[in-house]
């Protein structure tokens, strides 16, 4: 005799033996937790994600999964949400959705996020200052519990946790999570110099960047402990909004136009340098062997470029994910960061063929 499974109604039973999905209305969690003969606090925590966290065997989350698919069950976001006081989503604001910097960090924070089922939703703000003044408002308005800020600066008045990304913005309500610049400049700067380079050029990065003034501070106090002048002329800043390589290449012409030899580079960004080696190549130059190039950040392409780049590694995808984990944390209240701290993370220098020793 087949066993019953549940019952949808007066006039249909469903048995082991049907295998299709069954077309009917949604059943209920307790309805769910009978028919596999598990705690109702069981199957919801496997439907909720949380299986790993109460150590659920692996056989019983395959149980609870293939029942839930083949029952249609979906677990009550709203039901769960009233009685948490949570929504389970997340605001992401960036300057742009490109290739390099702003995709690795979200690689990062999606790690974080997804793994614990959260939903997340992603708002690019192109450094327009309408966008920048709406954007945290918005999100808000759709009862986020927390955003997380990439290279963005938002205000103090934000009723949600926040954590920056590179924003270098202090206040009692968002933790900040940060590179060592002064660490990275030194690294860069030292390994120039050891390969005998002393006429050193600076592409700085734009005025909206958060990371700018910070980073171009550190290139000057570390530039003067290690003895080498940073000479008029040679620094330049990027002007254009625009992502890629082209404001890198706007900025080298720029630099080759004021006719002050250099025989090195350190650019702001890894897709700033892609661009200063085309401008290089455009006016004759080759490199390393007239001009050596030094990036920064370490975006998948710098391993493929032509030369490959030698450049300052940013550990961008850790970096969303310490986000994502921080920013979890505050919203349920057992977190070890509180509003108000920075966490701090570290470059690595790494070496390829873009970088060579003075030649004459």
């Amino acid at each position: 005799m087949k066993k019953p499974l549940l019952n949808f109604g007066p006039s249909k039973k469903i048995t082991e033996n049907d295998s299709a999905p069954v077309k009917r209305r949604s059943i209920a969690l307790k309805e769910l937790a009978a028919y596999l003969g598990l705690s109702q606090s069981t199957v919801s925590r496997v439907i909720n994600g949380e299986a790993k966290a109460h150590r659920i065997a692996e056989a019983t989350q395959k149980r609870v999964l293939e029942a839930a698919a083949r029952f249609g069950y979906e677990a009550n976001i709203i039901a769960r949400s009233l009685r948490q006081k949570r929504t389970f989503t997340v605001g992401v604001l960036v300057p742009e959705i490109s290739e390099g910097y702003s995709t690795a960090v979200l690689a990062g924070i999606e790690d974080g996020l997804l793994k614990e089922g959260l939903f997340y939703f992603v708002a690019s703000h192109r450094h327009h200052e309408d966008l920048l003044e709406a954007y945290p408002r918005l999100m808000i308005s759709r009862a986020v519990d927390g955003i997380i800020a990439v290279d963005t600066k938002i205000g103090e008045d934000v009723p949600v946790p926040v954590v920056a990304v590179s924003g270098h913005w202090h206040n009692q309500h968002a933790v900040s999570v940060e590179l060592d610049h002064r660490m990275a400049a030194h690294q860069a700067l030292e390994h120039l110099q050891k390969l005998g380079h002393k006429r050193i050029a600076f592409i700085k990065g734009q005025a909206f960047s958060s990371d700018t003034s910070r980073r171009w501070k550190a290139i000057r106090d570390v530039a003067g402990e290690l003895g080498i002048a940073i000479i008029p002329g040679l620094t330049v800043q990027l002007k254009s909004p625009e992502p890629g390589p082209e404001p890198g290449h706007l900025a080298t012409q720029e630099l080759l136009a004021q006719e002050v030899p250099f025989t090195a580079l350190f650019c702001f960004n890894d897709m700033t340098a892609f661009g200063a080696v085309s401008a290089l190549r455009e006016a004759g130059l080759q490199v390393p062997r007239d001009v050596s190039v030094v990036g920064f950040d370490d975006v998948l392409f710098a391993t493929s470029s032509h030369p490959p780049l030698t450049t300052i590694r940013q550990p961008l995808r850790q970096m969303g994910q310490m986000a994502a984990s921080t920013l979890l944390g505050m919203i349920r209240g057992d977190g070890e960061m509180t509003a108000g701290s920075v966490i701090t993370v570290y470059p690595e220098l790494v070496v390829r063929r873009s970088t060579a020793r003075l030649q004459h």
